[in-house]
């Protein structure tokens, strides 16, 4: 069950990446740190921010952004730069990735990669046009 997450564990998991979050996900997960996205094509469970704040919230958030982005990057054709935000379970991933003009910056669009081929696909323009459960 998504939960709101403070805007610091955000921020901190920028610094960690080294990246900047889409200023539209990040709103949406400080109200819901996690939940679900429906495509046309599957269900997906969001990965939470790492939220420290108590006990609690560490053990509901461990297979946060960061941990998860780790655990794609063993897959060889996993995008270097790819940041993992959701799984479908059977091992494919939606991704954000950096935006051209700036590899600090993450896109808004939502990609969607493929674990058995590699193969990346835009889902959508942003988090918005994804159905929430």
């Amino acid at each position: 069950m998504p939960f709101p997450v403070d805007i610091k564990y955000i921020i901190e998991t920028e610094q960690e990446l080294g990246l900047v979050f889409p200023d539209n996900f990040k709103s949406k997960m400080t109200k819901e740190n996690g939940g679900e996205l429906i495509t046309e094509d599957d269900d997906w469970q969001l990965f939470p921010f790492f939220d420290k704040s108590d006990n609690k919230r560490m053990s509901r958030t461990c297979n946060h952004i960061v941990l998860e982005t780790q655990q794609a990057r063993t897959w060889n054709n996993f995008p270097d730069n790819g940041i993992a935000i959701a799984s479908n379970g059977s091992g494919d991933n939606l991704i954000l990735l950096p935006l051209d003009t700036d590899n600090k910056k993450l896109r808004e669009e939502i990609y969607l990669w493929q674990h058995e081929t590699g193969d990346i696909q835009q889902v959508a323009k942003t988090k918005d046009e994804l159905t929430e459960e």
